[in-house]
């Protein structure tokens, strides 16, 4: 598999990523999620990122999104950007 897609939820601080975790156990959507929290441009989008392939991304947002199962989100992923929550839609 060269590409796969992913939708990601980008905030600043751990804390934040943490109370946003609890929220999609409690059944939130994760699109509306990103749409309400996500500082990342794409959240406008639900978080939507679209297809990439390795070495297009920040290694460990790479690593966390290529090891997940479609439909599933990822733990926090920290990188230079901040904390993420990643959800693999492809």
């Amino acid at each position: 598999m060269s590409k796969i897609a992913a939708s990601h939820i980008l905030v600043d601080q751990e804390f934040e990523a943490k109370d946003l975790v609890a929220k999609l156990q409690g059944g939130a959507s994760f699109e509306d999620l990103a749409k309400q929290f996500s500082k990342c441009p794409s959240g406008k989008k639900g978080g939507a990122l679209g297809e990439f392939g390795k070495g297009m991304m920040v290694k460990s947002f790479e690593d966390a999104a290529f090891a997940l199962e479609v439909g599933k989100v990822s733990d926090i992923v920290k990188t230079q950007f901040g904390h993420h929550l990643i959800k693999r839609t492809k």
